[in-house]
Formats: C-alpha cells, structure tokens, sequence
C-alpha cells in the first residue's frame, strides 16, 4: 500500500477512536445523543490528536507502535489539558478512565494491523 494512503487511513482510524471514545463516555453518563455534543466533547482530543499527527514520530511511520505511543501521550494529555482549561477541574479518576481507554483504541488498532501484517508476510513466506 502506498505511504499516503497508509497515512490517511492511520488518521481516519485515529480519529475515528477519538469519536468512538467520547460516543462511549457520553453514552455512559446519559448524555444526550446529537453531534454537536459528540464534537463538543470530543473535541479537545481531537486538537490533542492533530498536535501529536504533526510530529515527524508519527508522519514517518503512522501505523506503527510507537507512533501509536505518540498519539496517545498527545491526544489524552493535550486533550485532558484543554478540557480542564474549558470545564475548570479535571477528576483524576476521568483522567485515567480517559487515558487507558485512548491507549487502548489508539494502540489496539496498530497492534492488530502489526499482527496481520506478520502473519501475511509469514504466509506468503511459507509458500
């Protein structure tokens, strides 16, 4: 696959975790179900993710774990810093909540690419 399309997919799934984190968080406090409030809380992550997207760690491999280590220190701490800023108080408990569910997205989805990635490689090996 070519390297942009490669980069433009990373993106979208990057992005597409961010949304689906804060669809669950505003799902599990019964927040009301519109867009503008998934963007609303989506978005001081969102801002954390273009910020770690712009880093030569992430545009050099974006697929990869450490890249993936990149995005998730600066979606979830630039995003919880700007929350913060914006609502007043940041609860610790939300802070980790928040950290450990973008790691896993945002992690899970490269290590399960590495991992299919391998097994082509090692099956079109065998033949």
């Amino acid at each position: 696959m070519r390297r942009p399309r490669i980069a433009t997919l990373a993106l979208a799934a990057d992005a597409v975790a961010v949304l689906v984190f804060a669809a669950i968080g505003r799902a599990s406090h019964e927040e009301a179900g519109s867009v503008l409030g998934l963007v609303g809380t989506a978005a001081p992550f969102l801002v954390g993710l273009v910020a770690a997207w712009a880093t030569p760690w992430v545009r050099a491999q974006p697929s990869g774990i450490k890249a993936g280590a990149v995005v998730v220190v600066g979606t979830a701490g630039l995003g919880l810093l700007l929350r913060a800023a914006f609502t007043g108080r940041l609860p610790l408990s939300f802070a980790i909540v928040a950290t450990v569910s973008l790691a896993v997205f945002l992690l899970g989805w490269r290590g399960v690419s590495a991992l299919t990635a391998h097994l082509a490689h090692r099956r079109t090996s065998v033949r």
